[in-house]
């Protein structure tokens, strides 16, 4: 049956690949931070981590048969962990060679932001529980991907990622708390931002914020002198790291650049946004309701994610591989939810 084919992979990639990669990247994790504990910030701290660059970029590609593990490590470790390693490299950053052992590995290697008492939240138990019955059934709509209009699939993803993520993260974070560490959350209801700067730097995916304020943000603004240069360059950075992810979805580099024109046009709309929102509070103009604002801020993220954003992921077989890859995990789940006694003698 072609349900145990996929249940075969899944079984293989736990057994192989995510225990041999994740003593591999602790590993470098170990070493910078016992080689930054010994040199100064600046050109010898660079020159010793510099090998890890290329080693974390090249440690996703371990993940052959699943395009969703090569992607999920492809953001903690070629993109994440290598920014807060170049960060560490020069002083600044999440990372400090003081903190002990397992906070530094949670720190580097997940999308983690250690958090002070008064900001940290616990995780919902019933948020997480809901955003797994809508990733079951958007997996089971996937059964009819091939009846669905354009758009209805480009809905379905858009609705996937978001839970993915929002579950995904917390539990990592869950995970952190039970080991004693206190984790900021990383969303914080993106449906409900008033603008596009409130989606993506208070709402949306805030370990990326976090990372690309001290590593893109503050270095332009400090030496251009200019919030919308800073703006603009950190939102190019961020265009050119999704790109980079697409090839690790697809292992094909054949970009037409629409995943950056995403970003770069949201970053353009951002700078003109608090351009606009300036001068409507210089002249005494009331912003609009909060309402009216929330809505058109969602109109336009969905436009353009189905303009720009989910048309980089339906080429080069991206869309099919993770379609696959998530029929794995279904079956995966089935088959070991199958062999719990009480639930087999029901299903029979």
């Amino acid at each position: 049956m072609p349900w145990r084919g996929h249940v075969a992979t899944a079984m293989e990639l736990l057994q192989d690949s995510i225990p041999m990669a994740s003593l591999a990247v602790a590993a470098a994790a170990l070493y910078a931070r016992a080689s930054s504990s010994l040199l100064r910030p600046g050109l010898p701290r660079i020159v010793a981590l510099l090998p890890l660059f290329p080693f974390l970029a090249a440690a996703p590609l371990a993940f052959t048969s699943s395009a969703i593990l090569r992607g999920i490590s492809a953001f903690f470790l070629a993109w994440l962990c290598t920014f807060k390693l170049a960060l560490l490299a020069v002083g600044r950053g999440p990372l400090d060679p003081a903190l002990p052992v397992l906070p530094f590995l949670f720190t580097a290697l997940l999308p983690v932001k250690l958090a002070r008492p008064s900001k940290a939240k616990p995780v919902s138990l019933v948020s997480c529980a809901v955003k797994v019955a809508v990733i079951a059934a958007v997996v089971q709509l996937y059964h009819f991907n091939a009846r669905l209009h354009l758009y209805a699939r480009l809905a379905l993803y858009g609705v996937h990622t978001y839970c993915f993520l929002d579950l995904l993260l917390p539990v990592i974070a869950a995970a952190a708390g039970a080991l004693g560490m206190q984790a900021e959350p990383q969303f914080d209801r993106p449906y409900l931002a008033s603008s596009l700067r409130d989606f993506w730097g208070r709402r949306w995916n805030l370990m990326v914020s976090a990372i690309l304020r001290p590593s893109v943000y503050d270095p332009v603004r400090a030496r251009a002198g200019s919030p919308a240069a800073a703006v603009l360059a950190t939102f190019a950075v961020s265009g050119l790291m999704h790109e980079a992810m697409v090839y690790y979805l697809s292992l094909r580099w054949r970009s037409n650049g629409v995943m950056a024109a995403f970003f770069l046009l949201h970053g353009v709309c951002c700078v003109v946004e608090g351009w606009c929102a300036r001068r409507c509070a210089a002249k005494g103009w009331p912003a609009p309701p909060r309402a009216v604002a929330t809505v058109l801020v969602g109109l336009f993220v969905i436009a353009t994610s189905f303009w720009l954003f989910f048309p980089a992921l339906l080429k080069d077989g991206v869309e099919e591989k993770l379609l696959e890859d998530w029929a794995a995990a279904e079956a995966f789940f089935q088959d070991a939810v199958g062999r719990i006694p009480w639930y087999g003698q029901r299903s029979r």
